[in-house]
């Protein structure tokens, strides 16, 4: 990708034309294309292949993520698999479950994987008490052999967390920590219910940085109720002053019809599509003038953060959680909704905690819909997160590992990328396609393109808009 030094002014035409609806290519096929047809049998046969070393990167090891799906308060932004609640008691049941999960996996994939990254996310992983996070992590290291340097990371709720809990972290072995913001301006934080000062976040951080956290992430959003070109200008000046190693910056997704917390959000307060592209121009110019790496799309870090140097080597890879340093490996998802990818299959969890039970209790796997690839979607995955993670496709790579000619293979899509060439959001040339720093900002535009799935039906409304 070009060099985003300065963000390119786009016109109202552009953003009319390409501020549309569409996925973020965490995954491709994206989550929303699983089905239920999709049997645990599958996935069972998919970690018995692993184990066996059928599977090529078989040997390499395993990214772990556990959901944690408990939130003392509700968010109204929020659009993750959660349960509000303040009886702290249900956690016990929820460990008890995961043990089995573990443990059944385990039957399929064999003795003491290797694992190089675990993520704890949620709802808020931090309310589990101290104990039942030092339980969950000896459950874990009693099934799955974490490496010496692995990525240990933890999602933490500000508000959840003190001094002395963030030294207990750092204890149980977390490395990296992301801490829950989304904007420091009091109107909109509650008009989200979420309010957290930022000399409490600013001290938070100071105590990790003392603990000898390698990474700290900040989570932002802009488009939230009440927010302004000017008030998140503030928020992104206080962002800066903490300096966190990376910050993750999305566009709210308002979906009311999916996700009912959304509804408590008045959308006369929502801001205009161009007010949020001022706040995405300001933040980007604001980060890169304080040093910061554009990562892609929706990540910054700070040059030395394992995330940038992963961009400069061309290792940075996209997953579930988003862009990552791991290579492109198999990833175990173990949770209510969790996420896996093993092989050439994706595969979920039941998304209700009571469902996730039952199965758990009938000595079966909570998977209940997934996808298994097939040629041409792992094609189409290798286009899209190589212009998701390098912003370029070389055709020459591409052709190589599949066995095609991409002009041939690909050539309607060619085709539609011409109009996106015009408005100069892209480069093409005889072997190659590449996004530009104009184009980075409608990126998901350019990689919806090669979305064999979307281009047939056409079906966005369920997907966040670009911008």
């Amino acid at each position: 990708m070009s060099a985003c030094l300065t963000p390119p002014a786009i016109s109202e035409d552009l953003l009319r034309r390409y501020d549309i609806a569409g996925p973020r290519y965490t995954s491709y096929p994206t989550a929303d294309r699983f089905v239920e047809a999709f049997t645990v049998q599958q996935y069972e046969q998919a970690l018995a292949q692993r184990a066996s070393g059928a599977l090529v990167g078989g040997s390499a090891p395993l990214s772990l993520y556990v959901h944690i799906p408990f939130c003392e308060s509700v968010c109204y932004y929020c659009a993750c698999n959660k349960v509000i609640t303040r009886h702290h008691e249900r956690a016990g049941e929820y460990l008890q479950a995961l043990r089995t999960e573990m443990d059944l996996t385990l039957r399929h994939l064999g003795r003491l994987p290797g694992v190089s990254q675990l993520h704890l996310g949620g709802g808020s992983p931090t309310f589990l008490s101290d104990e039942e996070l030092a339980q969950l992590m000896q459950d874990i290291q009693q099934r799955f052999r974490v490496a010496p340097g692995a990525e240990i990371s933890i999602e933490v709720d500000p508000r959840t967390v003190s001094a002395e809990r963030l030294r207990h972290l750092r204890g149980l072995g977390f490395n990296r920590l992301s801490f829950g913001v989304q904007d420091f301006d009091p109107a909109v934080q509650k008009a989200v219910h979420r309010l957290q000062s930022f000399e409490d976040v600013q001290a938070l951080m100071q105590g990790a940085r003392e603990l000898g956290f390698e990474s700290i992430n900040v989570d932002l959003i802009y488009g939230l109720p009440l927010q302004t070109a000017a008030s998140f200008q503030r928020t992104i000046a206080q962002v800066c002053e903490l300096r966190p190693d990376r910050i993750a910056l999305y566009g709210y997704a308002h979906l009311p019809q999916r996700f009912k917390p959304q509804r408590r959000i008045d959308i006369a307060q929502l801001p205009a599509a161009g007010d949020k592209l001022s706040m995405l121009s300001a933040a980007i110019s604001g980060f890169l003038a304080q040093g910061y790496t554009y990562i892609g799309m929706d990540h910054f870090a700070l040059p030395n953060d394992a995330l940038s140097v992963a961009k400069r080597q061309g290792r940075l890879h996209r997953n579930f959680q988003g862009y990552s340093t791991q290579a492109d490996c198999d990833m175990i998802g173990l949770g209510v909704s969790s996420i896996g990818r093993v092989g050439v299959t994706y595969s979920q969890n039941a998304k209700t905690l009571d469902e996730y039970y039952d199965l758990l209790r009938q000595g079966q796997l909570p998977v209940n819909r997934g996808l298994a690839l097939n040629r041409d979607d792992l094609v189409r995955r290798a286009m899209i997160m190589a212009l998701m993670c390098q912003g370029r496709v070389a055709f020459e790579s591409i052709e190589l590992a599949h066995l095609i000619k991409v002009p041939d293979y690909f050539r309607a899509e060619l085709e539609q990328l011409r109009p996106l060439e015009e408005a100069g959001m892209v480069q093409l040339s005889a072997d190659a396609i590449e996004v530009t720093a104009l184009g980075w900002y409608f990126v998901r535009a350019v990689a919806m393109v090669f979305d064999r799935y979307l281009q047939a039906d056409r079906t966005r409304a369920q997907f966040s808009k670009i911008i």
